[in-house]
């Protein structure tokens, strides 16, 4: 039997939700639950811009909010309904929309998802001003920029600055280097509730709504997307025990996407993903054979996914080397033949034999334990993905058939390139392991070991 139904109800500004006894029900209110940083907007009002775009970020908003207010079940799904007003309501309440929205939020996190629109009384804060400003002609693709290696490298060989509209996917503010977009931060945020959930899978929604929009407003139809092929497809292929497969950067998701993007705004875009048979590691190769590019411009960029209190050392920021993807982040890097400064990373030494040496360097009990579990999950993660390159065919059959038909790719086109990429992650693995010498504490790892939480 499925998990009872979660009800959000989004509130605009002064309104009120009659009483109910129901504990499955929650609100959001516009302007407190969920706040719109007006100068980031401003920054996204240019011409063209319509209050069905702002309707589609309030969307974005609610939509993590339920995603993370609600802690999944042991069975994973959940069945979370909204009820939320909007400026469009016609656009909204079109069938095709609704449906091409819950076909790709189930899609992406495994969720069963209901929505009921009603007509907002208030007036979209973007789309009356439309700024002077508008977007370069010379454009002609849009890429989500987080300014990790991914995107660093996959925007140089995309194209030239004048050529790219880099849009910064972050939930902080960014600082506008040159070349960047006037749009360079996600323009609201979810606060006052506690978060019970952290997958957090509809932040990929969020990220290609976002661009989707300003694609929209720029006129582009090619959309990039930088994620190399271990991110891109290795958490479907090998996903957790018991855990809904993360499709956030894989084709199929985005074979979705553009079909509600096409329902809602018109617009017709395609999401290309042109490092999806390359490993992070050959993206970063392919990086430094462009000419005038060099190690530095890849040293700065941050791959991290720990909490300040862990990467905060000494004044600086740092990041903890020993998390999926710092690991993915150190074996590319060591692929592409970049080395990287010993104090790059809060736990530098991977070639230590003991794992409480390794971790010695945070002072925090409950912090050695978490990145001792990190990283064992995170390394045995990308050793399994290296040992998927010995499997026969019939075991890769089902992932090459979805992922054809995803790219419009033959069968036997994709399961050549899946292997081809499986073989080459292996080798890059086994040499990222060599490196570290016969007695890291890694290869205890590999072979078995338990991760042996620190005491």
């Amino acid at each position: 039997m499925g998990s009872a139904t979660k009800h959000l109800h989004v509130l605009e500004k002064g309104q009120r939700l009659g009483r109910t006894k129901s504990p499955g029900v929650v609100t959001a209110a516009i302007e407190r639950q969920i706040t719109f940083d007006a100068a980031i907007l401003d920054t996204l009002d240019v011409k063209g811009c319509q209050p069905l775009h702002y309707d589609l970020l309030v969307i974005c908003a609610a939509i993590e909010f339920a995603d993370r207010r609600w802690r999944r079940p042991r069975g994973w799904s959940r069945n979370l309904h909204l009820t939320m007003p909007v400026i469009d309501l016609t656009a909204w309440q079109k069938p095709a929309v609704q449906e091409e929205l819950v076909s790709v939020l189930r899609h992406l996190t495994g969720d069963d998802w209901q929505f009921t629109f009603v007509q907002a009384e208030n007036h979209s804060p973007i789309g009356d001003r439309q700024g002077i400003l508008n977007f370069p002609t010379t454009k002609t693709f849009a890429i989500a920029y987080s300014d990790g290696l991914d995107s660093r490298a996959v925007s140089a060989l995309s194209g030239t600055k004048d050529e790219g509209l880099c849009i910064r996917v972050a939930n902080f503010r960014n600082r506008r280097k040159k070349g960047d977009s006037y749009f360079t931060q996600i323009p609201f945020k979810v606060k006052g509730f506690r978060s019970n959930e952290s997958s957090f899978r509809s932040r990929g929604f969020q990220f290609a709504a976002v661009t989707a929009i300003v694609a929209h407003l720029a006129n582009l139809t090619k959309v990039i997307v930088p994620e190399s092929g271990q991110g891109a497809l290795g958490p479907v292929l090998l996903p957790l025990h018991n855990i809904y497969p993360d499709y956030r950067n894989h084709p199929t998701f985005f074979r979705r996407m553009e079909r509600f993007v096409q329902s809602v705004l018109n617009h017709k875009v395609r999401y290309e993903q042109p490092r999806l048979w390359s490993t992070k590691g050959q993206t970063l190769r392919a990086f430094l054979e462009i000419p005038g590019k060099a190690e530095d411009d890849l040293k700065s960029a941050r791959s991290c996914w720990q909490n300040r209190r862990i990467v905060n050392t000494d004044g600086g920021k740092k990041q903890c080397g020993l998390c999926a993807a710092c690991l993915l982040r150190r074996l590319s890097m060591h692929a592409a033949g970049i080395t990287e400064k010993p104090d790059a990373y809060v736990i530098s030494d991977l070639s230590s034999p003991d794992l409480h040496e390794a971790l010695s360097c945070l002072p925090r009990k409950a912090d050695r334990d978490i990145m001792a579990e990190y990283g064992s999950v995170g390394a045995r993660h990308l050793q399994q993905l290296a040992e998927m390159a010995d499997l026969p065919d019939s075991d890769l059959r089902a992932h090459a058939w979805e992922i054809a038909a995803a790219t419009g790719a033959s069968y036997a086109e994709t399961l050549g390139r899946l292997r081809a990429l499986l073989m080459t992650h292996a080798q890059e693995w086994q040499a990222f392991l060599s490196a570290q010498g016969k007695q890291s504490f890694l290869r205890s790892w590999m072979e078995g070991g338990r991760y042996g939480r620190p005491e």
